[in-house]
């Protein structure tokens, strides 16, 4: 049997306590990446215990002197991005053009975190009263915890921590347990940039140890991505034991395409965007609503470029999709595609039995795309997370927002149209956090704030950018009289 992944706490490798393991698998070859402990929550104290013993000193390194930690750990992932690239993919499945795509936008936040001076700034206004003083202030708090998803294993982490350490504290990082080797071999490049121990940890593991991340009295904050389910109850278990939290959750994201839309640009938004890293990402666009005429228009190029894209191992060139992450979840994906067959959908590109020459362990579920699918059907409201596109039609584009203002969700949407006027209904009308015009991702920069709305999100302060910063500190004001 393989030997399983360490643990990193305070400044050494540990074995984890507890005995179980899970394998780790190449989900386009089903060949052994190793092996990945089950944590216990005496790891997590353990963790909590010396992020605790290192938040002290930390706290008082001034911030320009944290942000130059921040800068050669930057230089060491730019460094080492193709080694990182190949690592996510095998352990993914992504291509190789989607690995750095995504590790390049983790790589950006830990850029923006690296502005900590700045962002910390406070306010200050003299004589608010005679003689007396007001300024404002924002301190770290202490330590603070990460809980991430499989799909982005690479970058969801770097929206976190860094602005974390950044602002003062220390954090605990919990990763997927389906995909722990990209941040393992992250966290070897974190030691390797020399933050002082404590001030960073990793604990690999599954539902014991974020049910401990939850309830530890020593943890200040959350920070969260996954399925809804999940998100709601560890922001509800969070909450509970006086965390702050911020949770974000699934999504059903909607794509309005108006007659008036640009075709070229249209088309490669709208199949970027559903089937990019297999449609396994909180940001696919899972529903195109053609709006009137758009719909003879657009609908035979959607099929054909659907029917176009190049199943494969991620690593080979020429591949436009790679495997879904696991036998369990192609699985369900599959079972959500016989669902909407059942419903009455019209399965127009069925890609159920595609598989790839040499790579017949694989987990692979080929392109697929509905058309005729109607609102009250299971596979236009529930999160697919796989590579189905559903489409539908509407008279004009107030029935298209009233299909998105029906949704439980409302994470990202975005709009094709050359009109401006539409365009602008569109932003004001949705109600969904991030939208694109004429772009298929919605995928706000690092300095923007990211996570959606309703279902989506449960919190107040969003990942990314002035929101991170004011998430992990407290904003304190000082009124002086001298």
């Amino acid at each position: 049997m393989a030997e399983a992944l360490k643990n990193y706490i305070g400044d050494r490798w540990t074995e984890s306590s507890g005995r179980e393991t899970l394998p780790l698998i190449n989900p386009a070859t089903g060949e052994s990446l190793g092996r990945v402990p089950l944590s216990t929550a005496g790891d997590v104290d353990a963790a909590v215990k010396a992020a605790s013993n290192a938040f002290a000193d930390w706290r008082r390194v001034p911030a320009v002197e944290r942000a130059r930690y921040l800068f050669r750990y930057k230089a060491l992932l730019d460094e080492h991005r193709d080694e990182l690239c190949e690592i996510l993919t095998r352990e993914h499945g992504k291509t190789l053009s989607e690995s750095w795509g995504s590790l390049k936008r983790g790589i950006e936040n830990v850029e923006h975190a690296c502005g900590i001076p700045n962002l910390l700034m406070g306010e200050s206004l003299e004589d608010v009263a005679g003689g007396i003083d007001t300024v404002t202030r924002r301190q770290p708090i202490g330590v603070f915890a990460g809980i991430t998803p499989f799909n982005f294993p690479a970058m969801v982490p770097l929206w976190f921590w860094p602005y974390a350490v950044a602002c003062g504290n220390t954090f605990v990082l919990k990763p997927s347990e389906q995909v722990p080797l990209s941040q393992a071999r992250q966290f070897e490049l974190m030691e390797e940039a020399g933050f002082p121990p404590g001030v960073l940890n990793l604990v690999h593991g599954a539902k014991e140890v974020v049910e401990a991340i939850c309830e530890h009295p020593d943890i200040s904050g959350v920070s969260f991505v996954g399925s809804t389910p999940v998100a709601r109850l560890v922001y509800q278990e969070a909450a509970a034991s006086g965390k702050r939290v911020q949770s974000l959750g699934g999504a059903k994201n909607f794509m309005v395409v108006m007659p008036d839309a640009d075709l070229e640009t249209t088309i490669s938004g709208v199949v970027g965007s559903c089937y990019g890293c297999a449609g396994q990402r909180c940001l696919a666009g899972s529903t195109a609503v053609l709006v009137g005429d758009a719909y003879d228009t657009f609908l035979p190029k959607i099929v054909e470029a659907t029917r176009a894209l190049r199943l494969g191992n991620g690593l080979h060139e020429g591949v436009d999709m790679g495997p879904v992450i696991s036998k369990t979840h192609r699985d369900r994906v599959l079972e959500r595609i016989q669902n909407g067959i059942a419903e009455g959908a019209n399965l127009v590109v069925d890609g159920r039995e595609q598989t790839v020459p040499g790579h017949e362990n694989g987990f692979w579920v080929g392109a697929c795309l509905f058309d005729e699918v109607q609102p009250e059907m299971s596979i236009a409201k529930e999160e697919i997370f796989g590579p189905v596109l559903n489409v539908m039609r509407t008279d004009d584009l107030d029935s298209a927002v009233r299909l998105i203002q029906a949704s439980e969700f409302a994470n990202a949407t975005s709009i094709f149209t050359t009109s401006g006027a539409s365009a602008r209904r569109f932003e004001y009308t949705s109600g969904v956090s991030m939208m694109g015009v004429n772009v298929g991702v919605a995928a706000p920069m690092a300095f923007f704030p990211f996570g959606g709305a309703k279902n989506s999100f449960f919190g107040d302060l969003k990942a990314h950018g002035r929101d991170s910063v004011r998430f992990y500190t407290d904003q304190k004001v000082v009124i002086s009289r001298w």
